[in-house]
């Protein structure tokens, strides 16, 4: 089975990203804590398209959510769907680019991009069977396999 991994950067992607948390979570019967609540088979039929299970039985969605600035970030953090998330997951820096593209590539971005690569690269080494990577507004994504 496909496994995707969803990865949303930026304010715009994030705040997109959390969204399309909430309406996956609800086709699938998956509760804000991660816990399946449905009342069909059908649900979990293709869980495992987006979702990791924990041991505890939780459902964990394949998601690495990034941007410059730790705001965004907090929202999702105090949002509805919070706990659904890996904390390990989270990469941000703290400054922000400010409306700067330069700022954002060769400073701000150039810093943090290691750091995404790293949580993206673990999420991918995860999947049995990487079938796409998905971007929730982002620029640029380049993804390569051997």
């Amino acid at each position: 089975m496909r496994e995707i991994l969803h990865i949303q950067g930026g304010q715009c992607g994030n705040q997109i990203g959390a969204k399309f948390w909430e309406v996956v979570c609800d086709e699938h019967g998956i509760d804000p804590t991660g816990r399946y609540n449905g009342n069909s088979d059908l649900q979990l039929e293709r869980v495992n398209v987006y979702y990791n299970e924990a041991s505890c039985g939780r459902f964990v969605p394949r998601a690495v959510l990034m941007d410059l600035e730790p705001g965004t970030m907090d929202s999702v953090r105090t949002g509805p769907y919070d706990q659904i998330f890996r904390p390990d997951n989270f990469v941000f820096g703290q400054s922000g680019a400010g409306n700067n593209w330069a700022k954002g590539h060769y400073t701000e971005g150039a810093e943090l991009i290691d750091a995404v690569l790293d949580v993206v690269r673990k999420e991918a080494e995860n999947c049995d069977l990487s079938q796409a990577l998905e971007s929730a507004s982002l620029t640029h994504v380049r993804f390569s396999s051997e």
